[in-house]
Formats: C-alpha cells, structure tokens, sequence
C-alpha cells in the first residue's frame, strides 16, 4: 500500500493506492499547532503497517517562512559582506511606491557575523578563517541562543575548503548548513539567502520528521518543489526544497489528469482553503532555477507555480476607501471560515454557502456539517457596511476572488508568451470547480477538466511522483565543464545507485545578466526565441551553471482504475444562484453524470469538491472518470 498525504491550510488529504489497484481518499481538518498528530490519525484510520510507503506534502516549512515563525538563526558571512542579504540586489518590487513597506528579514544584523577569510573566483585560497576567530564566534553564538547557523562564504561553490573548515569549528551544538552544499551556484545573494531559508526552517522540518518517524512504523519520503520526492534524511538536511511541497503535487496529478482526458497540454489551477496556485503544463513539468518566495530569491530547482492568496478561507473585508477585497488573510483551519462554526468573518467558501452552491448536508459527503445561518451572518457584516444585499455582497466576494485569480492565470499563460484559450484550464482543490467555468468564460478558455478525487489531486500527485534528486554545481570556466559533470553524476549515483541521470545547463549570451535552463545538447537560441521571442545566433553564449537531474521512476496507477460505474437515480434540485439570479438546479453526483453528456446550469458534488456548470456549458464524465465541461454557445 503506498499513501499520499498533502497538509493543506484548512484540511490534510489522504490518497490511499491499494496493492489490488484501487483508490480511495478522505480529508481531515488540519491542525496548525500539531499538524504530525493529523497524519499519524490518519495512518491510523487507514491500517497503515510497516510495509507502507508513504509520501508526503508538507508545509511546514512554507507555513514558517511565510509566518516567520522559523529557529533562530545566525549568519555566517565573509567578513565585510554580512549586510548582503540585506542589501539584496535593489530590485524595487513597487517601483512607483516612494515609501515601499520594509521587508521581513530572516536574521536581525545582530546575528550577522563576518570571518576573515577569502576565497577567489577560481577557486584559489587567499585566506583562511582563523581558528581562534571561529571559536570565539562559536562562544558568541551559544551566548545568543542561536539554533541554526547558515554559513555563506564568497566563491565558495568553486572551492569550500573554507565553508568545510568553519562548519567543522562551529558544529556541534547547532543546525548548521553551508551553501556549497545547499546551493553551489554563482551569485552571493541568491546563493545566501537560499542557505539562509534553509537554516532558518531546517529545525522545524527536522524536530516535525522526526516526530513522525518516532510515532509511525511507515517509510515516509517527502515530496520536493521539483515535483519529485526524497528521503525524510534528505529533506531534513534540505528543507528549503519542500518550499512548494503540496503545490507541486498538484501539478505533477493535473498533468497526469490532462494526459489521461487526452491533452498534452493544459493550465493547472489548484483553489484550496488559503492559497491559489496556477501553473503551465506542456506535456512535462516546468522548472523555474530562479524562484521566490515572500520576495526572497530561492536558488533551487522549483516548478515554475505562481501563487496569490484567494482560496476558499480567504477573508472578506472593506478597505479603507470602502471597496470589497478578499485575501490574502486566510482563516485557515482554526478557526476557519464561519460556516464551520468557530470564525465569525465572512470567507469565499461562506459566499458560496449564501449562493446556495455548498448545501449543509453535502459537505465532504455528509461528514461535516455546514452553519448556513452563521455563513448568513458572517457575510451580513460585510453587506451592512457596503449597504447592500446579502447576495449581492456574496456575489460579489466571489467576483473578486475570481479576478485575483484571473490575474494568476494570465501571469503563467500570457506572461509567457502564450494564450490561455489554447488550453484547457484543469480545476480541483476544495473551490477549484466552483470557479473554474465563470474564470474560463472570462479568460475565453472553451474547456474545464476537473478530475476525479479533484478535492485531493495534490495527494494523488505524490502517489504518481518519482523518486528526483538534483545536483549542480557553477562553473564559468568553460574547460571545467565535463570535469563538473561528472564530479556531480559520481555523486548522483552514489546516493541513488540505479537512478537514471539527465544532463542540463543555464546558458546565456555573454554579457546577459540571466540564463536559460536547457536540455544537455538543446538549442539555446531556439528556446530564447520561444521565451522572448528573438534570439542572436551571431552572438557568442556563456554557459554558467551544470545540472543533473537523478531521477528512479515508481510503478504509477492505472488511470481507468479510477472510474466507477454510473448511478441510475435522478439527480435532485436545489435552489441555487446562478446566471445573476436564484433558479432551481439539478444537483449531480459525479457518478450519475452520463458520458453523452448534460446541459448546464448544474451543480457536480462528489467527496471533497463541487463544480458549478453555467448556462451555456455542456458537461460529461470521459472514459478516466474526469469530469469535462465545454463552452457550446457562440
């Protein structure tokens, strides 16, 4: 038996994949102070044994990055180089704001240490750190409770006899992590603040593993931003990798969903209870080398996901000029929105539940009960200060989240050179399907997938992720380059005998202050003109960085598993806004949708997520069990 588990904001979901080939899944709230004690309940509900693999999204280091509610942590620097990731690269985020809100730094100046030390581009030794300098430091750094150190030397991804000397004299007592070993590429920012990130939430993802390896007999592995998993040890030692965990799964099942509906190339939206993530799917996962998260640069291989915050938990208010705006303050799973009958402000999911798309008795199949009057009430406060109807107001929080998210699509589809009604747009979290036709009519996209087990696709996601782990290493003299490459398959292959190994580099025009990641092999000028939409083959390039990739595939599931077969029974009615009034709609299971197909308007439910159909749309079940809907009017 092997499981997916995905910890999202409001509820952690649970795949699970049966030695027979069937699958099942079911959600629990998600418990923020204790987030192992939901899994481990879990695994417990299901029978999990020893002999179960268990690959797991977790957020506990996105939660503490973005709450910055991380260890604390020192840094270790060159000396006169300990305001770098301060300084940053005076990129200005709001360019026409003259008083721009300061950003929120990891580490305060005064755990900000700088060592005499020196070494030079190409990798030769100027000097080195003094021991009686590192133990006085390592005295300082006890005295000021320090947990974690991050230690960033200058040049050190071409030589780290001087990162290895310092971690050897400071260690001990701390969780320490150098960056030739989290991110041995070029660029000082981007190279600390990556080491930074990874100190900073490494103790959290350590104490969090370690819990679960202590309470659990399962193999658990952890799924990475790059859409492939590594070992719990691993992840302990690399936690800035896990940064986009549960996104990442959600990506790797809407690629293998469009795949099975018959598209080989779709845009993913995944609408959970905080967060919203969007990404671009072209029949293979998309890496981005140069991401960021809460505007610090975090230099390792992600996939390319854009995230905003509108999810069903996103809190409604009225600024300060007296418009309406949701998110990106979630309420979360405590106290959630007001419908699950702890919060008091009004959320999208308390909109939907006033629109009649959410019934009390239907949620997560009967399991949970819905506050519809406390949803009522909730979503009142807010009409009273905007004096409007309360459906108005409902309406109008979904319109809102539904523009913020528009806004998301359009960044990872035009933004990249390509239109979004060239794909179909792949719906599922929680609220994905409830939104998912308006946004498409909006966007001019003619076809909505939203699959099966739609509530859970970022668990079912990590069941279909193979085991990835990557290396690189920066090199800018181009006579070093092979010599680079094997240093770094050597290493692939002893931490992963059997893995099959994928050559790649950034390249770039000489003189160009930004690469492309490319293919061993691949044509730099055919991609720069894809991306950009020119390219200079007269022009010399400059390769700056070498990547393996290490990949060791896992037996996948069937994907006509999933189907179940249909329901006789008529779907029932219910009252319900839709098309700018209330109408009676017919209410389908997912399994009594006929593969000929049903006119819309109509609500779809099935365990985890709803679908609204509008007038003008055609929806079916296809032969996987996805749920397809069409645009049939002019």
């Amino acid at each position: 038996m092997r499981i997916g588990i995905d910890t999202g904001g409001t509820f952690t979901d649970f795949v699970v994949l049966r030695d027979d080939g069937s699958i099942e899944s079911f959600k629990l709230r998600s418990n923020p102070g204790s987030p192992a004690r939901v899994i481990l309940d879990g695994l417990s509900r299901i029978g999990a044994s020893a002999r179960t693999e268990v690959v797991h999204g977790s957020t506990v280091a996105t939660n503490a990055l973005l709450e910055r509610k991380g260890a604390r942590t020192a840094l270790v620097a060159t000396q006169g180089f300990t305001d770098l990731v301060r300084i940053g690269r005076q990129n200005r985020a709001q360019l026409y704001n003259l008083t721009p809100p300061l950003k929120r730094h990891l580490v305060p100046p005064s755990l900000c240490f700088g060592i005499a030390e020196r070494a030079y581009f190409d990798g030769s030794i100027g000097k080195r750190p003094p021991r009686q300098e590192l133990a006085r430091l390592k005295a300082r750094l006890h005295r000021a409770g320090v947990e974690s150190v991050a230690i960033c030397f200058l040049h050190s991804y071409e030589n780290a006899e001087n990162e290895q000397a310092a971690a050897r004299a400071l260690g001990g007592e701390h969780y320490l992590c150098c960056s030739h070993e989290v991110s041995p590429e070029f660029r000082e920012y981007e190279r600390a603040s990556t080491t930074l990130i990874n100190a900073y939430v490494g103790p959290l993802m350590d104490a969090y593993l370690s819990e679960l390896d202590r309470s659990s007999r399962q193999r658990i592995s952890i799924l990475q931003s790059n859409g492939g998993f590594i070992t719990a040890a691993e992840a302990r030692r690399h936690a800035v990798r896990t940064i986009l965990s549960g996104p990442a799964g959600g990506v790797v099942g809407a690629g293998a969903a469009s795949r099975w509906s018959g598209f080989e190339r779709a845009l993913t939206f995944d609408m959970g209870g905080t967060s919203t993530d969007v990404s671009l799917w072209e029949g293979s996962l998309r890496l981005a080398m140069d991401a960021s998260v809460d505007g610090m640069p975090v230099r390792v291989p992600m996939l390319d996901i854009h995230t905003v915050g509108a999810g069903g938990g996103s809190i409604a208010r009225v600024d300060e000029g007296g418009l309406l705006r949701v998110g990106p303050e979630s309420a979360g799973a405590d106290p959630g929105p007001a419908c699950y009958g702890a919060g008091e402000r009004a959320t999208v999911t308390d909109a939907h539940v006033v629109l009649g798309r959410i019934a009390p008795d239907q949620f997560l199949g009967g399991e949970m009960q819905i506050d519809a009057a406390r949803a009522a009430a909730a979503v009142d406060h807010i009409a009273r200060l905007l004096r409007r109807d309360r459906v108005a107001v409902a309406q109008g929080i979904v319109r809102v989240a539904n523009a913020n998210m528009e806004r998301a699509i359009r960044v990872v589809s035009v933004e990249r050179g390509r239109d979004p009604r060239d794909f179909p747009l792949v719906a599922f979290g929680g609220c994905g399907g409830l939104h998912a036709c308006e946004m498409a009519e909006e966007l001019g996209i003619r076809t909505v997938i939203v699959p099966r087990l739609a509530g859970a696709l970022s668990a079912l996601g990590m069941l279909l992720a193979d085991r990835v782990r990557d290396y690189s290493a920066g090199v800018l003299d181009p006579s070093h380059i092979e010599k680079r490459f094997a240093q770094l398959e050597r290493t692939a292959r002893h931490d992963m005998p059997g893995a099959t190994l994928e050559r790649m580099a950034d390249v770039r025009y000489v003189g160009q202050s930004y690469e492309l990641t490319l293919p061993w092999g691949g044509s730099f000028h055919e991609e720069h003109q894809r991306i950009y939409g020119y390219c200079d083959r007269a022009r010399p390039t400059e390769i700056v960085t070498v990547r393996v990739r290490a990949k060791i595939a896992v037996a996948k599931p069937e994907p006509a598993r999933l189907a179940r077969a249909q329901l006789r029974r008529k779907p029932e009615l219910r009252r319900v806004f839709a098309g700018g009034k209330f109408r009676l709609l017919p209410v389908f299971e997912r399994e009594q949708v006929r593969q000929r197909g049903e006119k819309g308007p109509a609500l779809v439910v099935d365990y985890g997520a709803t679908t609204l159909i509008p007038a003008g749309w055609r929806f079916a079940v296809d032969r996987v069990g996805n749920l397809a809907a069409r645009r049939h009017n002019p």
